[in-house]
């Protein structure tokens, strides 16, 4: 439904609301989940985006050179005071005769002020433990937190769960949690595109623990109707499941799994402390494709440094090369970056004889790995980058 209701302009949809107001220099827009709270806006050439535990993201300038930050408290309360008043006001331009869920999403939009904001992201963080990271095309995703933490939790590179112990939830657990996400998100459910199973290797649970999830989850949500299911795997844990194994996840709704293969090399996947090797690795997606599942393999720029740029590259094109991907994958480039807010993912991943490289450099190595990849089943998967700076939830 597209309602003008001068000066602004609203779009409700199944999933959002989205106003627009024409200013004399720029135009404004801001979008809400159908709870009212705020998702992304666009305002003095910026664009930005709130996640659900509160911390929004400003982007801006040309995609070639995109700039980014975390907003600082100051500027969050601005913009979600800015966007509130903006609801506020196109709730008070609203004919009277106006469709009753635009009213009631509106009122909703404008009574999401900085305070409210606040205690919804509070809210979250009794439902949630934190969300380390997703992958990019799953920042929409409703997240179940079948398990929490990592099994592992040795990997330099990333410290995203390593203030958790790794704890696989039991069946009624994740009933509670379920329950508990459902409550919290209400109508803002209609946002979410398709369901993350986390932690950080949802796959690695047993497979009589997780058939038994799978059972809760198909109990308490319509699951091909928020698109199928997803996770992250190690190669290690995947090997241990058969092509069988897949075969009857994909028949309980999984449509892909994410496995971070980070290198070819098992010299680097050694110096990076990552459970496993390529082989594993090779060897779980050989099965995960013949169970009927698809893939989503992770390759990390910069891994190793200059010292290792060259093994890198070529034995991850090998590793790629050995793995039966098609048109139904995704082969991603994510460049170990060290950012200044929230986890360090790169702190610990060099050594002190290792000389990182350059982002231009980590560019090229993805085109070098990219122009030596040849697909042998005559379709080729998505190739695409993966910036975790991008990342929130």
């Amino acid at each position: 439904m597209i309602l003008s209701a001068p000066p602004f302009l609203l779009n409700l949809k199944s999933a959002c609301l989205t106003i627009s107001q024409e200013l004399p220099q720029e135009t404004r827009v801001a979008s809400f989940d159908l709870a009212g709270r705020l998702w992304t806006a666009m305002s003095g050439g910026a664009a930005f985006r709130r996640g659900l535990d509160g911390k929004i993201i400003a982007k801006w300038g040309a995609a070639e050179i995109r700039q980014r930050r975390s907003l600082p408290p100051d500027d969050t309360q601005q913009l979600l005071l800015e966007t509130s008043q903006m609801a506020a006001s196109a709730l008070a331009a609203l004919p009277p005769s106006s469709d009753s869920l635009l009213r009631q999403v509106l009122e909703a939009a404008a009574a999401f002020t900085p305070e409210r904001a606040a205690a919804d992201a509070g809210q979250f963080r009794q439902v949630y433990s934190p969300i380390g990271i997703l992958p990019p095309d799953h920042y929409t995703a409703l997240v179940l937190q079948a398990a929490s933490g990592c099994p592992f939790n040795t990997c330099t590179f990333c410290s995203f769960y390593k203030s958790r112990p790794f704890h696989v939830k039991t069946p009624p657990e994740l009933a509670d949690h379920i329950r508990a996400v459902k409550s919290y998100l209400g109508r803002g459910l209609s946002l979410r595109r398709t369901l993350f199973l986390g932690d950080a290797n949802a796959l690695s649970i047993p497979m009589p623990q997780l058939m038994a999830q799978l059972e809760v989850i198909h109990r308490h949500l319509d699951v091909p109707a928020l698109g199928g299911l997803y996770a992250f795997c190690d190669g290690f844990s995947g090997e241990q499941k058969s092509y069988q194994d897949y075969a009857a996840l994909v028949q309980a709704g999984f449509q892909r799994t994410y496995i971070g293969l980070e290198s070819g090399s098992p010299d680097l996947i050694n110096l990076l402390q990552k459970p496993g090797t390529p082989q594993e690795a090779i060897r779980a997606v050989r099965r995960m494709k013949e169970g009927g599942l698809a893939v989503g393999v992770i390759i990390l720029l910069g891994a190793g440094g200059q010292a290792y740029s060259r093994r890198h590259v070529a034995e991850s094109i090998a590793a790629l090369n050995a793995m039966p991907l098609d048109q139904d994958d995704i082969v991603y480039f994510s460049e170990l970056v060290e950012t200044e807010e929230g986890p360090p993912t790169a702190r610990n991943a060099f050594k002190s004889s290792l000389r990182p490289l350059s982002p231009d450099a980590c560019q090229e190595q993805a085109h070098q790995i990219e122009e030596g990849l040849v697909f042998t089943g005559g379709s080729t998967p998505h190739i695409s980058r993966y910036d975790i700076r991008d990342f929130i939830y």
